[in-house]
């Protein structure tokens, strides 16, 4: 891909108390008052969107740690805000798919039509167990995401619908109101079926943190299994970072030993279920996983002028979601929107 588009950034909504498995209290709480802090911050400072994740264990802290509700929240943030976009984690194994049309299409209502869903394929066992929710093995999880949207786009465009599949089935179903635009559907997964099935029920494509090289290549195998099966490329791509932005390069590097040092905390307890029930397509070792969603990859770490021409050299290869990580969330997130996008941008009005 040549060129390159304009950066989209946004970050995840810290529901769990922070990003980081070796540091105990990373002063962002899992409390609405400071989540609802860090949205108005966002938004006034140049960010684009929030994605909010689901999982009703922490797996950052332990699993007796709080985790809030992810769809509570993002119909909150809906509620406050006026110009982010406000991406809702989902795994279909949790719930009825008509329940959850109902939601995004109330919530999309009350937001303006700024809703999206990250559909995710769901990877720990351990939670599904706990919460009573279906865990299939891998590739019918996929099978299940496939399904799950039909059903979602369905109820948003048919009245009435009806639907006979292999894991859902309605009969003349009512469904009013409908939203005046379909949400967009996010997902990611890197395994083959995972691959095969977002590209074709997926509107964009997100994935873990990654090298520019891995990056690119992730890009044109995607965008051509779209192309294949519903004639065109996916309509954006996006990438989990965390950044450590500092004065000096050795003031980042500092930052970084400092919270990658391996501990034994809570957090680390589910890493196996991650590395295995996942099929990821990079290895991942302790330190990685010491950082959530492997945000250290892509080395958004150093100077401003530094994360400034990194972020930019991965919108060269089509990426142009950023989903960013920051601790402490606050004080960092500011930092990030104060020193960095405006280099951004400079770099992107020159390119």
């Amino acid at each position: 891909m040549s060129g390159a588009g304009r950066a989209r950034f946004g970050y995840w909504t810290p529901i769990w108390g922070g990003w980081l498995r070796n540091i105990e209290d990373e002063r962002t709480p899992a409390v609405w008052s400071h989540i609802a802090e860090i949205a108005r911050s966002a938004e006034a400072s140049g960010f684009d969107l929030t994605l909010v994740p689901e999982l009703n264990l922490n797996d950052i802290k332990g699993e007796d740690a709080p985790s809030l509700d992810a769809w509570t929240i993002a119909t909150a943030i809906a509620a406050i805000t006026e110009r982010l976009e406000i991406i809702a984690a989902i795994r279909p194994g949790y719930y009825n798919p008509a329940l959850i049309a109902k939601r995004s299409a109330t919530i999309a209502d009350i937001s303006g039509d700024r809703f999206s869903l990250n559909v995710v394929s769901a990877w720990w066992a351990e939670e599904a167990r706990q919460y009573g929710a279906i865990f299939s093995e891998h590739d019918d999880r996929y099978q299940r995401s496939t399904e799950f949207t039909e059903v979602l786009r369905g109820l948003w465009s048919e009245n009435p619908f009806s639907f006979s599949g292999d894991y859902y089935n309605f009969d003349g179903t009512h469904f009013e109101p409908k939203p005046a635009a379909l949400p967009r559907i996010y997902a990611g997964g890197e395994s083959e079926a995972g691959r095969e099935a977002i590209a074709g029920f997926a509107d964009s494509y997100l994935t873990h943190g990654g090298t520019v090289e891995e990056l690119a290549a992730k890009v044109r195998d995607l965008n051509e299994r779209r192309t294949r099966i519903l004639g065109k490329p996916f309509d954006s791509f996006g990438m989990a970072g965390y950044a450590i932005v500092r004065d000096t390069e050795a003031e980042a590097q500092a930052e970084l030993e400092r919270i990658t040092t391996v501990s034994d905390a809570a957090g680390y307890g589910s890493y196996q279920d991650f590395v295995s029930k996942s099929q990821l397509d990079t290895e991942v070792n302790l330190r990685d996983y010491s950082v959530s969603n492997r945000g250290l990859r892509p080395e958004f770490i150093g100077t401003p002028e530094q994360v400034a021409e990194r972020i930019h050299a991965y919108t060269k290869v089509g990426v142009e979601v950023f989903l960013l990580q920051f601790s402490p969330h606050l004080a960092e997130q500011q930092r990030f929107a104060e020193q960095v996008i405006p280099l951004v941008r400079e770099l992107e009005a020159g390119a």
